[in-house]
């Protein structure tokens, strides 16, 4: 067999069990799909889950093979597929992984094949923990949007999530037990139908559109043609990825190109637990420090927000944008990024939850007002710490108000994986935002039992019943 990249990758998928997996991949992969799973939930009244919804009815005519999260309506895997992709990232609460974003690309093509085919639990899960590896591994290898070089802040001219492409067709692949050379071919197509990394040129218009950065929905729908496709006896150009001249790399935009990072320890080291990062409020991962601090100072000191004469920030030096630094806001998706809206909101100390996107406090008077007394400047040991820990994420934060000014300063927020030096997610902290998030579309006693399938769902050996419990009633 030729060695190269994409047959490497292949034989990984092919050789891995869930026998092989430790045991904080296993548990992460869980937590991953109950937190996941939950945002789906909580998203079904915005504008991404209400389209991606009645889009999965166009494609899925009679077809109720799979589950749509939080829906009365069930779809083909096509259209499960893409409503789950945009209903997980909808509220932009779902976990952070770099290459950016990854559970809303690589799951819901997997879960929606699991669910139709009855895999067992275990099956589900390893190919849950082999859909983030690959997709983490692909995001070192590549352009980043926390990149820095000689001392600054480099955003390249082209990002996005679509790399996730590939860990998502290896899940599927690996849950049909398709076998190295098959899945080798379905890589292969993956790369030759990957869709455009456009995240650059959405980061710098507003207002902002409503389908976000890099669109789930196609993206999940690429992964699953490019499995398909193999399938049915497609071949791939699996020499797409070490053909640095007019393969992947060139023409998908990347200017870093580490394709050592993509296979090294391949198998015995699993990254992607110790870099995952749970979201505690729904909005840009940037300005979850601040907010942190925000809080923290809020309540020791029993701070209100009418009494705040200012809030001066200091953070992530990427965040430097239009998209970022807007006090126009139209929608939720402007408010999801805009770091002064995201303080203001923060300020009146509501539950983290679908709330902060609710028109109610979207245009609230005081958030509003509130929203231009926030000035925002990139943290002056950004790069730096960003250099030595790409965990990192400096946090400055000082509050005006009773005629006092308030200081405080972080380096990881919250949910921040404490094996990368942070304060983790606990697994009490992920089931209460799972309750909030499914709060009013699943019963107490269904959200409970929920989440104890989740939690042990390798010893499902049916996981639709599991999957089928998180559509509505």
């Amino acid at each position: 067999m030729t060695h190269s990249t994409p047959h490497a990758l292949a034989d990984f998928v092919e050789s891995m069990s869930f026998d092989d997996l430790p045991a904080d991949v296993v548990h992460e992969s869980k937590r991953i799909l109950l937190d996941s799973v939950g945002c789906a939930i909580g998203g079904i009244d915005h504008i991404k889950g209400r389209v991606g919804i009645d889009f999965a009815g166009l494609l899925s005519g009679g077809d109720r093979s799979a589950t749509i999260f939080g829906s009365q309506q069930r779809g083909s895997i096509f259209g499960a597929g893409f409503a789950n992709g945009e209903l997980i990232n909808a509220l932009d609460f779902d976990a952070v992984l770099p290459p950016g974003h990854v559970s809303p690309y690589v799951l819901p093509g997997a879960l929606a094949v699991a669910e139709a085919d009855h895999v067992s639990g275990r099956e589900l899960v390893l190919a849950i923990a082999i859909s983030h590896e690959i997709s983490n591994r692909f995001g070192k290898a590549m352009d980043y949007i926390r990149d820095t070089r000689d001392g600054t802040v480099a955003m390249p001219p082209v990002l996005g999530y679509t790399s996730t492409i590939f860990g998502a067709t290896a899940a599927i692949m690996r849950l049909w037990s398709a076998g190295a050379e098959a899945t080798a071919n379905a890589l292969g197509v993956a790369a030759s139908i990957t869709p455009v990394n456009s995240h650059r040129s959405w980061l710098e218009h507003v207002p902002v559109s409503t389908i976000k950065y890099t669109m789930a929905g196609p993206v999940v729908h690429a992964a699953l043609t490019a499995a398909h496709m193999a399938r049915l006896g497609h071949t791939g150009d699996t020499q797409a990825f070490d053909d640095v001249e007019y393969g992947y790399p060139r023409y998908i935009g990347t200017t870093r190109w580490e394709p050592g990072s993509i296979l090294e320890g391949l198998g015995d080291h699993w990254y992607f637990p110790r870099e995952n990062s749970f979201k505690h409020y729904p909005h840009c991962r940037a300005l979850h420090g601040l907010l942190d601090l925000l809080n923290q100072t809020m309540d020791e000191h029993s701070i209100k927000a009418a009494e705040i004469d200012a809030i001066r920030a200091w953070g992530e030096g990427h965040v430097e944008r239009v998209s970022w630094l807007t006090t126009d806001i139209g929608g939720a998706v402007d408010a999801q990024f805009s770091i002064a809206h995201g303080l203001a909101v923060g300020a009146q100390q509501i539950a983290p939850s679908k709330a902060w996107q609710s028109p109610s406090v979207l245009f609230d008077d005081g958030v509003l007002d509130l929203m231009h007394k926030v000035t925002y400047t990139r943290h002056p040991d950004w790069v730096s710490s960003m250099t030595k820990d790409p965990l990192a994420r400096p946090s400055r934060i000082e509050i005006d108000a009773r005629g006092t000014t308030f200081v405080s300063e972080l380096r990881y927020p919250h949910g921040t994986p404490a094996a990368g030096g942070g304060v983790g997610t606990s697994d009490a902290e992920l089931i209460a935002k799972f309750i909030r998030n499914v709060e009013g579309v699943l019963s107490p006693e269904c959200a409970r039992r929920a989440v104890e399938s989740v939690m042990a769902l390798e010893a499902a050996p049916d996981v639709a019943p599991v999957l089928a419990q998180f559509g509505a009633a």
